[in-house]
């Protein structure tokens, strides 16, 4: 039987074991409608891997988790693996190299940057500062080099190249790589070999590193500048007794929208309803939502991100949208929401539907969560029956959706926990 391979196929760590498989003649398949955020949570993957992470390697013997694992699996009895005990040693030394020296530190400088990680400034100075201390290594070893080990791919290539791949594609322009031209000429011949490049497709290097979520944040309208106190008299009387004890603290002001007349829609009412409809949604979920919603107390908005063009790659589009459910994670109580990432091919378009509490978008939301603005939003016309069926498509992640296939869906309901 074929491998089976769960995970996304966009992926550097599935790249891995899927370019090796074209060296060494063996079938790979990924596992089909694989869903990342629900496949992963199912009983059958948490048997193969019980923390649920991917990638996952089915075999007939059981599974395999962890990537270079599964490509050393894969690779196992080739010339992959070197023709020598020296060959061999020194392909698992640079496998070591490039997971702790660069993949270790590459990621901890793109993932704060996509929202994933708190953003430390001196932390990531220390991670640039580790990959500049590998990369001269690297290229000083490259200098005399073409390939890491012997004369030919080996699987320490294979993982050193998916290990760069990302920080050359979101993190290292021209001016930070070209210092060190070696280890250039080694990643664009190796992304470039035809087993590669029919596995990664076509590599672009990054014009500039990626900027930080937060990178796009209105900025902060200066405080007016405080009034000056005016003097104090030189005898001022003295203060009754009551008033020099400390004034007891104000009561927390409530949210406006708590102060709206009360709705017959109970917001959680219709999340527990979407969450555990699994089959018939129309008739169930969709004629649900129909039945509870309050023209009067909720309204609906559909919002277009403005800058589709800027998303050419899949899991930065992906990350971007989940990176603005967590931000929106203060409107939980008042709102519902669905984002699609639409499209198989870049630059994808990224449209979601809203369901916010009142007649408006909620006033905190637009000035605490800088993403809306980089949002177009329009308010949905029930009096449309066009428009409260593209509400229903998607409510439903229909596909394809107007006329395009989706890339992913993501639903903003309790907590965004369950949806990254």
């Amino acid at each position: 039987m074929a491998l089976i391979l769960h995970a996304n196929a966009q992926n550097k760590n599935v790249y891995k074991s899927l370019i090796a498989a074209e060296y060494v003649g063996v079938e790979v398949k990924l596992a089909e409608n694989f869903e990342m955020g629900v496949s992963n949570k199912t009983p059958e993957f948490l048997k193969m891997n019980p923390i649920g992470k991917i990638p996952v390697l089915e075999t007939p013997d059981g599974p395999v988790f962890e990537s270079n694992a599964i490509a050393r699996y894969v690779a196992h009895g080739s010339s992959l693996f070197g023709s020598s005990p020296i060959e061999y040693g020194q392909i698992e030394q640079w496998i070591d190299f490039s997971s702790f020296e660069l993949d270790q530190n590459i990621r901890g400088w793109f993932l704060p940057r996509l929202g994933y990680a708190n953003y430390i400034k001196p932390y990531e100075e220390q991670c640039i500062a580790a990959v500049k201390r590998a990369f001269e290594s690297l290229n000083t070893y490259l200098a005399t080099h073409t390939f890491l080990v012997g004369d030919c791919v080996t699987l320490a290539d294979i993982i050193m190249t998916c290990n760069l791949l990302l920080g050359f594609k979101l993190l290292m322009p021209k001016s930070f790589t070209s210092e060190f031209p070696h280890v250039e000429r080694y990643f664009w011949t190796l992304v470039n070999q035809p087993k590669f490049s029919k596995i990664m497709g076509e590599v672009k290097q990054t014009e500039a590193t990626i900027p930080l979520a937060s990178a796009k944040k209105p900025e902060a309208k200066p405080k007016a500048e405080a009034k000056k106190e005016a003097p104090k008299p030189k005898e001022a009387a003295p203060k009754p007794a009551a008033a020099e004890e400390e004034e007891a603290p104000k009561p927390k002001p409530k949210n406006p929208l708590d102060l709206l007349p009360p709705s017959k829609m109970v917001l959680d009412d219709w999340k527990r309803l979407y969450s555990n409809t699994k089959t018939n949604f129309r008739e169930v979920a969709i004629k649900g939502f129909w039945d509870m919603f309050d023209p009067e107390g909720y309204s609906l908005w559909f919002c277009t991100y403005k800058y589709n063009d800027e998303n050419t790659v899949s899991f930065v589009t992906m990350n971007k949208v989940g990176g603005f459910l967590q931000r929106m994670d203060l409107a939980r109580k008042y709102a519902f929401g669905k984002m699609l990432i639409i499209g198989n091919e870049p630059p994808f378009k990224v449209k979601g539907l809203w369901l916010f509490r009142g007649q408006e978008i909620p006033k905190f939301v637009m000035d605490e969560c800088y993403d809306m603005e980089l949002y177009e939003w329009t308010k949905v016309d029930l009096s449309d029956e066009a428009q409260k069926e593209r509400v229903n498509q998607m409510i439903e992640d229909q596909e394809p959706f107007e006329g395009e296939a989706l890339l992913d869906a993501k639903c903003f309901k309790f907590t965004l926990l369950s949806y990254l």
